[in-house]
């Protein structure tokens, strides 16, 4: 018998991790500073008012608050945290 593997078995079978991406926390929900509140590709959701942005467009809460997502400038959304009072 051979002791190779046949060429198509030997040369498949590899296969990358998920990244998780996606929304982390959702509007309404109370979130710390540091936070991710959104892992994406590009610039789906834009930062707003108290929200920062990675380098990978991941965007996170700096200030403790509520997280809100808003539609502004005609077709963007923005995400946007609050302080609580």
């Amino acid at each position: 018998m051979a002791h190779k593997k046949s060429a198509g078995s030997a040369k498949n079978g590899r296969d990358s991790h998920g990244q998780r991406r996606g929304v982390k926390l959702f509007a309404g929900q109370f979130i710390k500073a540091g936070n991710i509140i959104i892992r994406q590709c590009g610039t789906k959701i834009h930062a707003g008012t108290n929200v920062g942005m990675g380098k990978d467009c991941t965007l996170f809460a700096k200030i403790d608050g509520i997280l809100e997502f808003v539609d502004r400038r005609g077709d963007r959304k923005f995400a946007n945290v609050n302080p609580v009072a």
